[in-house]
């Protein structure tokens, strides 16, 4: 069997932007040399496609990295008529530069593109959108599921339809409150709202569209509210006022093969937490002397099979492809419900998807050529 060349995506304009160069760089480590030939090609936070002088394995959480372009980047170009033939390689020193001073040659043929991209750009349907455009197999969910699952508010209008619990909550328009006053003139407003949806503080707020915990806010008091409000609003336009849920949360890796039969999930795992803070960016990716992975988690069987069976239905009602994750409440009567979904989740050596995975006998280097054989 002939080797095939799969594009390892990475990186992009996100706020995710650092977790996604790590995430590629763990993948690129584990990936089955002896079956494909990867091709690291990354995107700058200022959009530009390029073959880096760096590699992607050296990143690590220790220092978050940002991809940029040197004199010693080549871009990358592509020609949407040519399908997989279609990447093309510039001469060193050309990023940005006209296409006809580029001196473009073919990267060769590509057989599947794996976009490690997280957030706004990778993980909304864009990506998955162009490659399904160009003609392009690639790993994970397509468009409509990755739209629809990074977007909080109609992951929970689809997963209610379902008829799958959800944390109760709303959304604000922030587009429709009064920025020159920080929405001070909304407040009013905004806590008649929240009085009618019969919320209380302490509340969660978060960006609509935002992952890793950048932009989110425990609010337990109003004088905390608004700053929460602007500072999500920093990241999307709509944002999201959640109850604050007495509950653990517990996360579950969802594996989908073959879209005829149902998916497969992993025993739940959780992340503990032993600081006193709300578990935010720098908690999960620069702090991991206070928080450690536990898989599976511990709780009575028959409630994590609850979790595997909710992140079961959670991944069909969006139509996943590929993986998941899926994050649940479990509160301390047993009751599990939604938190949020991860269509393409963390790929770094502490993430939740590879290691649950990895518990249940299925290696990462396996589970990344599962993942690549079945989107050819």
């Amino acid at each position: 069997m002939s080797m095939k060349r799969v594009v390892v995506l990475y990186g992009g304009r996100s706020s995710e932007h650092s977790i996604s160069c790590v995430s590629a760089g763990s993948a690129l480590k584990a990936i089955d040399r002896t079956l494909f030939e990867p091709v690291a090609i990354g995107i700058t936070k200022q959009g530009e496609w390029i073959i880096s002088n760096t590699d992607p394995t050296s990143y690590s959480l220790d220092s978050l990295p940002e991809l940029t372009a040197d004199e010693k980047s080549r871009p990358v170009v592509i020609d949407f008529t040519a399908h997989g033939d279609g990447f093309f390689v510039g001469e060193p020193g050309t990023v940005g530069k006209p296409v006809s001073e580029q001196n473009l040659q073919p990267l060769g043929h590509v057989d599947a593109v794996f976009p490690v991209l997280h957030g706004l750009g990778g993980e909304d349907g864009a990506i998955q959108g162009m490659l399904e455009t160009l003609g392009v197999p690639y790993v994970g969910c397509g468009i409509f599921a990755s739209a629809a699952g990074i977007d909080k508010r109609f992951t929970k209008v689809i997963l209610k339809a379902a008829g799958i619990p959800v944390a109760p909550g709303f959304a604000l328009d922030a587009r429709t409150l009064d920025a020159a006053s920080h929405f001070e003139a909304n407040k009013e407003q905004i806590l008649a709202r929240v009085e009618k949806e019969g919320l209380a503080f302490p509340l969660f707020v978060k960006p609509g569209d935002g992952g890793s915990s950048i932009g989110v806010s425990r609010v337990d008091n109003l004088e905390e509210l608004l700053p929460a409000l602007w500072l999500a609003a920093g990241y999307d336009h709509e944002i999201i006022i959640e109850k604050c849920i007495t509950a653990r949360e517990i996360e579950c890796a969802v594996l989908s093969l073959d879209q005829t039969v149902e998916p497969q999930t992993a025993w739940p795992g959780e992340v503990v937490n032993e600081s006193d803070t709300f578990y935010d960016f720098e908690q999960k990716y620069q702090s991991s002397s206070t928080s450690h992975a536990h898989v599976p988690a511990d709780l009575p069987q028959e409630t994590l099979q609850k979790v595997r069976d909710v992140a079961s239905r959670a991944f069909t009602a969006l139509n996943g492809r590929g993986l998941m994750r899926v994050d649940c409440f479990v509160e301390p009567d047993g009751t599990v419900m939604v938190n949020e979904v991860n269509t393409m989740p963390g790929f770094t050596a502490i993430s939740m998807w590879p290691m649950a995975w990895e518990h249940m006998g299925l290696s990462y280097t396996d589970a990344i050529t599962q993942l690549i054989n079945s989107s050819l």
